[in-house]
């Protein structure tokens, strides 16, 4: 963890709520783009990211400094996702009648590779249909966010064996389903 997110931590911690706008400043809209793409509803999204928030700031006491706090806070918003589904009884249900939004704007890429990585990365996601609840948060958290296998498994509660097996029975069911529906992504080698 940084040093400086540990100070803004014990800051919270000796009773300074103001600080607690800093540390989670830099993860908000992450946040709220993970829980969109989870629930696939803007409000919803909205919601449980806000829950996320409320509990990492009502736990902050409970964080682990040596796993890292933005690993803490994707479990929180995991989650506080997880219990939205259940009393919602969205645990299988799948919307995708919503636009996905784009932060995938490669650092660099010029304007047409930048398009059509944001266009693979709205396709990848649209496929997500194929893939169960657990799936879908493993996917995400690594190959979307880009977590390490032990992050991902720290951020769902769950072994690095379980994240290898469902990343790979996600993938392999996205790769079907986009064969499926985006059959010119395999022209030219894709």
């Amino acid at each position: 963890m940084e040093s400086q997110e540990k100070a803004l931590i014990e800051r919270v911690l000796g009773g300074d709520g103001a600080a607690f706008e800093p540390l989670v400043l830099p993860y908000r809209r992450t946040l709220l783009a993970l829980a969109f793409r989870i629930v696939q509803d803007a409000e919803d999204a909205k919601e449980i990211a806000q829950e996320a928030l409320f509990r990492a700031y009502k736990y902050l006491g409970r964080c682990d400094l040596e796993r890292g706090f933005r690993n803490w806070l994707y479990q929180i918003l995991v989650n506080a996702a997880r219990d939205h589904r259940r009393k919602r009884g969205l645990e299988t249900q799948w919307r995708s009648d919503e636009p996905l939004p784009d932060d995938s704007a490669a650092p660099g890429a010029g304007p047409e590779d930048a398009h059509q990585a944001g266009v693979l990365r709205a396709q990848l996601l649209d496929c997500l249909d194929a893939v169960s609840a657990k799936e879908r948060e493993v996917f995400l958290l690594r190959d979307i966010e880009q977590m390490n296998v032990r992050e991902a498994a720290d951020a769902l509660g769950c072994s690095a064996i379980s994240v290898r097996v469902h990343l790979s029975r996600a993938r392999q069911k996205i790769k079907a389903r986009m064969i499926e529906k985006y059959p010119h992504w395999l022209e030219g080698g894709r």
